[in-house]
């Protein structure tokens, strides 16, 4: 997957279009995620999304096409967030800290469009025996054609590793299937 920045998102588009603006506005981006900072409320700003990909707006799941500006009212809830089409992001418990809760149901949304990767790294949260390679890999893979998720077989161990957990899988359009994994190769559809 290409990263969003490219020829067509070149930095003057990064800075938003808005006259007299300040320090605290600006537009930031990743691989797969775009947002317009603006700690102003109540307002409209207009927000670039970059051209090649379809973009979800992360509160609404609305799908807009890449290449344009959109305006986006902004309040202290709702910051203007964007998905990137063909990505896949995990959710955990709300928690403080990292052991608060078990992490043993985990919400993974997926933004179809194109093919997808996401690999959920986990360790034991603690310590530092993750670099004598005390940590797991969970591989997950998007197949756009076959709309198809496969979620691969665990990679790596450590103390305390959860063997079995739930993963709510979610799409934009409410899509939503709820599946054990036990550290298998495991294949789901959504046609």
């Amino acid at each position: 997957m290409a990263p969003v920045l490219n020829a067509q998102y070149t930095p003057e588009k990064l800075i938003t279009t808005d006259e007299n603006e300040g320090w605290n506005k600006k537009q930031e981006s990743g691989e797969n995620a775009l947002s317009k900072v603006d700690f102003t409320q109540n307002k409209t700003v207009k927000v670039y999304l970059p051209a090649g990909a379809d973009w979800f707006d992360f509160w609404t799941n609305e799908k807009h096409k890449g290449g344009q500006e959109i305006q986006k009212n902004v309040n202290i809830q709702s910051i203007p967030l964007y998905i990137k089409a063909g990505s896949i992001i995990p959710f955990g418990p709300d928690v403080q800290y990292a052991t608060e809760k078990k992490w043993d149901y985990l919400t993974v949304k997926i933004y179809p469009g194109t093919d997808a990767d996401f690999v959920l790294y986990e360790d034991e949260f603690d310590n530092y025996n993750y670099e004598k390679g005390a940590f797991t890999e969970i591989p997950f893979h998007w197949n756009e054609k076959s709309k198809t998720l496969t979620i691969e077989a665990r990679k790596g161990k450590f103390s305390g590793m959860m063997e079995k957990r739930n993963f709510s899988l979610l799409f934009p359009d409410g899509q939503q299937k709820t599946v054990s994994y036990s550290g298998k190769n495991i294949s789901i559809s959504f046609k």
